[in-house]
Formats: C-alpha cells, sequence, structure tokens
C-alpha cells in the first residue's frame, strides 16, 4: 500500500548499547547487523511497519509512539534499564508516558483506552 509510513529509524550514538536497551524493554531481536546499522526483527505481524537503529548524532522533531501493553510497568522498566520516564497520564486517547532511552532519545509509550 502506497502513501502510509514504510519504514523509519531511531538515531542513536551507539547501536550496540541501543540494542541492548530495546531488547530489555521490547524483547526486540536484529538483523543486518554493521557498526553503524541494525534491523529490527520485530513480531512480523502481517501489515507491521519496518524499522531500525542507526548511528546518528542528530535531533530529530519526530516523536514515536510504542503501544504496550501496561504504561506504567513499561516505564517502570525503561527506568530500571536506565532510562528516564516522566508520569504516565490519561487523555481520551488512551495512557500514555513520555520516556527517553539511556542514550537520550525520546519516545513515548501508549496504550488505547479500555473499553
Amino acid at each position: 500500500m502506497d502513501n502510509r509510513l514504510g519504514y523509519f529509524f531511531i538515531e542513536t550514538p551507539d547501536v550496540e548499547k541501543a540494542k541492548v536497551f530495546y531488547a530489555g524493554l521490547f524483547g526486540w531481536t536484529f538483523e543486518h547487523d554493521t557498526p553503524t546499522y541494525t534491523h529490527v526483527q520485530a513480531a512480523g505481524a502481517e501489515g507491521e511497519t519496518a524499522f531500525g537503529l542507526v548511528k546518528g548524532e542528530k535531533k530529530d522533531f519526530s516523536h514515536l509512539f510504542f503501544q504496550v501493553a501496561d504504561v506504567d510497568a513499561a516505564a517502570k522498566r525503561v527506568t530500571e534499564l536506565g532510562g528516564q520516564a516522566a508520569i504516565p497520564s490519561d487523555a481520551p486517547s488512551g495512557r500514555n508516558v513520555v520516556v527517553c532511552d539511556d542514550q537520550g532519545a525520546s519516545f513515548s509509550l501508549w496504550s488505547p483506552p479500555k473499553g
């Protein structure tokens, strides 16, 4: 299908360190490793967007929301892995929290409203 997100990457100063963090948080595995790139081997669900981790230093203004089953538990896991988490909040669109990994890359965790 055209005109939808087809691929993205998360820039990080240290790809190997990022692999450890995201494997610990989301259980991600990786393939096609190079010193500056790794492809995330995600769950493989139909329609899932492909993505990877790439070595980089620039700041990006996009903000990603990763859907999780339990925002509070995932935010706690972020801090256990050396990242930081704001206080989770509720909105009509669900529960969310802004976090950053152990290298300072910011993203959010989100779960849809129960109901």
